[in-house]
């Protein structure tokens, strides 16, 4: 697993208004939480450390590789292969069951079905039997955790999630943060985690403020 690395990183919106961010590294095997109010600018650097955002100026590093370099398809490659996210919007095909939305995420990344690894990864989250029935028919909880496995599908090394426990109470609150440290895959996995949520402050040793 490689560091990830934001250096002089600007975003120019649609609107003119430009923002830069403070540098920004999250070393191998951490988790690392950008915490901010609404409005400051967490999902636009959540979205510009994946490279769905394209930045104006400065770079963002995984180990050796400068992903603000890479074309769209590059970086759409790169995002399957070694990029988990979740949305705040849970973002599934409609029409399929839960697992062939896991199916679809690794054939889209180029990747083999390996059946045995989404059987282990649904057992995990502890929702194998939810496997047939369609991502729509699912309850919040059960699509949160459904997240969580559309996420680890590809065994990524990192996690994006943005505002993952919004509008969850306590209960739940602190039941996403078990997952988060249980959803343990073959290979080590870091969270960087995009939140105005207070909770989510003592979870983390490594807090980057906006």
């Amino acid at each position: 697993m490689s560091d990830l690395s934001a250096h002089a990183l600007t975003y120019k919106y649609p609107s003119g208004q430009e923002m830069a961010f403070p540098d920004l590294t999250c070393h191998a095997g951490y988790n690392l939480l950008i915490h901010g109010m609404s409005g400051s600018g967490k999902t636009t650097l959540l979205h510009l450390l994946a490279g769905i955002l394209t930045p104006a100026g400065g770079e963002v590093r995984f180990g050796d590789i400068e992903l603000t370099d890479l074309s769209s398809a590059e970086k759409d490659r790169f995002r399957g292969r070694h990029i988990g996210m979740i949305f705040q919007k849970h973002l599934f095909i409609d029409g399929i069951s839960v697992y062939e939305n896991l199916i679809a995420a690794r054939r889209l990344a180029g990747n083999a079905d390996d059946q045995d690894y989404l059987h282990q990864l649904l057992d995990a989250l502890n929702i194998r039997h939810l496997a047939g029935k369609k991502a729509s028919a699912l309850s919040e909880g059960e699509q949160q955790r459904f997240s969580i496995a559309r996420a680890l599908a590809n065994k990524p090394s990192r996690i994006l999630a943005d505002e993952p426990t919004s509008g969850l109470d306590d209960l739940n609150c602190a039941a996403f943060v078990k997952l988060m440290q249980l959803s343990v895959t073959e290979k080590p996995v870091s969270w960087i985690i995009a939140s105005h949520d207070n909770r989510l402050k003592e979870y983390f040793d490594n807090v980057y403020h906006l």
